[in-house]
């Protein structure tokens, strides 16, 4: 019996984890970004490699020594995670049947996701992206009352540090810029409503040029946070945290790496630390931006 209660909770573990990878990467404003996490490898616990490729340019063909040789260097970068995260739960067996404990763990967890977990790896994914922009001298001045203008200036930004390379774009924007932005009569006639992939899901957003318009609520966008290790957990921003009024790179440019979502759990009679089932989470992620590409983050800071 004992045997069957563990392998059914390892099934029900893995559901879970399964269930809950997919909220997390179809809801979260920053999801699409575990799209480019194939690109990484593992190299170890904390650490993961990510190729840079160099190449060199055209140079003149000669009739007697012909082609110029060139050389390719591809550089496996090394990047170690930071965000370890976690929290467990327990639903006491007398709150429910063994058949009713599915229905009640999958709102709990869904809902820890939804409320806690997105929030907090938005904003730490956003901050630390703007902080790449302020650190390289990324950002642009947000000309008053003039959204659009302000927002061309960041895309060509964006577009000259990318030497031209036609990459799709994409532009968070807080909550009160983005409204002011497509309230606009004038930009109203240049917005299109188009597909935007965001893990197996095709979203629909509003775009400018192509530009996928991405709105986030001003909690989560901030340059600086405390990531709270204890207690209630969550994050808050720091007494010096500035708002993120506008994030713009090319939608390739960064890497969202989850070594792990991981679910365990433990049914009652395996529980020795109450009568009840327990939980367990973990996340364990960060965000990587190859060096080729760190300046092609943008910003509008306050």
């Amino acid at each position: 019996m004992g045997a069957t209660i563990a392998t059914n909770s390892e099934a029900f573990a893995v559901k879970f984890t399964g269930e809950l990878d997919k909220v997390l990467v179809q809801k979260s404003k920053t999801g699409f970004l575990t799209d480019n996490a194939l690109r990484a490898k593992f190299v170890g616990a904390k650490t993961v490699k990510i190729p840079n490729i160099s190449l060199q340019g055209l140079g003149d063909y000669d009739r007697e020594s012909g082609f110029i040789k060139g050389v390719t260097t591809i550089d496996n970068e090394a990047f170690e995670l930071t965000m370890d995260r976690a929290r467990t739960f327990s639903i006491d067996r007398e709150d429910l049947d063994e058949t009713g404990i599915q229905s009640l763990a999958g709102q709990v967890l869904s809902e820890f996701v939804r409320t806690k977990v997105i929030p907090e790896t938005d904003a730490y994914v956003l901050s630390k992206l703007a902080g790449l922009a302020k650190t390289n001298g990324n950002t642009v001045a947000a000309v008053a009352d003039k959204p659009f203008e302000t927002f061309m200036t960041l895309q060509n930004k964006v577009i000259e540090n990318s030497n031209g390379t036609e990459e799709e774009l994409v532009c968070f924007m807080d909550y009160a810029m983005y409204n002011s932005f497509v309230s606009s009569s004038e930009i109203q006639k240049i917005i299109n409503v188009e597909n935007f992939k965001q893990g197996d899901v095709d979203l629909k957003v509003k775009k400018i040029d192509g530009i996928a318009l991405i709105p986030v609520v001003s909690g989560r966008m901030r340059t600086a946070y405390v990531f709270n290790a204890d207690g209630d957990g969550g994050f808050t921003p720091t007494g010096a945290a500035q708002g993120i009024k506008m994030l713009m790179l090319p939608k390739k440019a960064a890497s969202l790496i989850r070594k792990s979502e991981k679910m365990r759990v433990f049914t009652p009679d395996v529980n020795q630390a109450a009568d009840a089932y327990k939980f367990d989470y973990r996340l364990y992620y960060d965000v990587l931006v190859k060096t080729s590409m760190k300046n092609t983050v943008c910003a509008v800071i306050e």
